[in-house]
């Protein structure tokens, strides 16, 4: 199914692409060349035109069909699991000893220092 809309949608980008450049160009910028009919409200609309905007409608409908298609998978996991390579495993840090965590025994105890004399 999704390799019929990907077929559908490369097809579309293509016929958009020829039915653009095959409209007449207009000259400058924000519609300000081409004559009277760009300045009026509405622009006469040619047969080029009106299907330049529905191939532009399928291609924006395929567009979300192959995101929602490729959503409804959900794979989960990297790339290098699909590839079959295993991920280096981290060697675990040694733990230090119980017997280094506990408070040093009275024995083992530091002098206290001196007190100053005045």
């Amino acid at each position: 199914m999704e390799n019929v809309v990907l077929t559908i949608h490369l097809i579309l980008a293509l016929l958009l692409i020829g039915v653009v450049l095959l409209q007449r160009s207009e000259g400058g910028g924000l519609g300000m060349g081409g004559g009277g009919g760009a300045i009026s409200a509405r622009g006469a609309a040619t047969a080029l035109g009106k299907i330049t905007w529905a191939l532009a409608a399928a291609f924006i409908c395929t567009s979300l069909t192959l995101t929602i298609l490729a959503a409804g998978e959900g794979k989960t996991g990297s790339v290098a699991d699909q590839i079959g390579i295993e991920a280096p495993k981290a060697a675990e840090p040694e733990l230090p000893a119980a017997s280094d965590l506990l408070p040093p025994t009275p024995a083992d105890a530091p002098a206290t220092p001196q007190k100053a004399e005045d």
